[in-house]
């Protein structure tokens, strides 16, 4: 799926969401990341909802945005309840989606000027 959306210079968005990659501006990614509307990209661990810990959880509560967007990989899955812990703990609003619907979602708060972060599970497929 591609997305189009008139964006401010220099805010990074998703450019496309598909099973198995995301690109997001110019570059194409084959694993699971974090993104924020301030500008920061980087890979993250989890390559599945069930591969997700508490300690995963951590740098993102650490990047204190308004919301959090959780994506779940190709569908909506939830993690266990105590993985979730951190987040009710640190007051943290947070939603939890599809990845493509994380993606969507994180373009248009970002576009809003909103600090949002993402955090994105890019399912591998064979």
């Amino acid at each position: 799926m591609k997305f189009n959306l008139e964006h401010a210079p220099g805010l990074l968005l998703v450019r496309a969401y598909a099973p198995g990659e995301i690109r997001v501006g110019d570059q194409t990614w084959n694993r699971s990341l974090v993104l924020t509307s301030d500008g920061a990209l980087a890979e993250w661990r989890p390559a599945s909802i069930d591969e997700l810990t508490v300690d995963d959880l951590a740098p993102l509560i650490d990047l204190a945005p308004e919301v959090l967007l959780l994506g779940s990989g190709l569908r909506q899955r939830f993690p266990e309840r105590a993985v979730l812990a951190p987040l009710y703990a640190a007051r943290l609003g947070f939603e939890i989606m599809d990845s493509g619907a994380a993606c969507r979602t994180y373009n248009l708060l970002a576009a809003e000027g909103r600090k949002v972060a993402a955090a994105v599970i890019v399912e591998r497929t064979t």
